[in-house]
């Protein structure tokens, strides 16, 4: 059984790797590697089979005596225990409020081929999103709208982002995500596994609650960032183009909200 190890030193290697990881997306690539902070993330990345490298962790942070369990789970799965005191563990945080809980862990897969494809399968596609936070909330949308897969083409922000880790709130590890780095490439993709393509754009007079949705295939729902909203590659080639009524003076909604307002009534025709 691992013993617990303890650091007091900032300039620890491994202190300087969490720093480096949450700061560098260059890094979390070369090394498949990223950063979990909270307790009910990294229960979460747990009982997803994620493996993490290693658990730092400081009891003068916890919020509940229950916590400890969090300690011997990562210890059944192989992670390295690392104690902290308050302040060294403060520095490593990325929250106003750490609740004493960090890991280090390995990176799901995001290969499409690695990512099954079922034949009523529901899922989002979003091009050029910038923000991690919204990144990490449509992933909570997608947990809780039942959606299968997740896909990002032409990223901007890094899927592993700590701010995405944490907005998610560990949604990350409930629902798969695929990665293209353009979206000719997403969208061939998509076609050749004869997934029905939903894009939302306010060019068009198809109100969503109108839509068809329950078909005998998969589809996807198809989101662009809100400055310029999807590229042409989508709105020449989708099956479908969905948009929201605006009654107001906004000529837009943030892409998190939308998107799942769309995932919502897809639940509903498709159960």
């Amino acid at each position: 059984m691992k013993a617990v190890k303890e650091i007091t030193s900032s300039s620890n290697p491994l202190i300087r790797e969490v720093v480096r990881l949450q700061k560098k997306k260059r890094l979390r690539d070369e090394s498949r590697l990223f950063v979990i902070e909270g307790y009910r993330e990294n229960l979460r990345a747990l009982s997803a089979k994620i493996r993490l490298k290693q658990l730092f962790f400081c009891e003068e942070w916890f919020l509940k005596e229950s916590n400890l369990a969090l300690i011997e789970a990562a210890r059944n799965n192989g992670a390295e225990l690392i104690k902290l005191n308050q302040d060294l563990f403060k520095k490593i945080s990325y929250r106003d409020r750490p609740d004493g809980f960090l890991s280090v862990a390995e990176q799901p897969e995001t290969c499409p081929s690695k990512i099954r494809l079922g034949e009523r399968s529901t899922l989002l596609v979003v091009e050029s999103i910038e923000k991690p936070g919204n990144l990490g909330t449509l992933l909570r949308g997608c947990d809780a709208a039942g959606v299968d897969i997740l896909v990002v083409c032409d990223p901007v922000t890094d899927a592993f982002n700590p701010n995405v880790v944490r907005a998610s709130t560990g949604a990350i590890f409930s629902v798969p995500i695929v990665i293209f780095e353009d979206s000719e490439s997403a969208l061939k993709w998509l076609k050749n596994k004869g997934v029905r393509i939903f894009a939302t754009t306010p060019h068009t007079n198809n109100i969503y609650w109108d839509v068809k949705f329950n078909v005998k295939s998969s589809i996807a729902v198809v989101a662009g960032a809100e400055q310029y909203g999807l590229s042409e590659t989508w709105l020449k080639n989708s099956d479908e183009l969905v948009k929201l009524p605006m009654e107001g003076a906004a000529d837009s909604l943030n892409i998190a909200v939308s998107s799942i307002v769309c995932l919502y009534e897809v639940l509903r025709q498709r159960t």
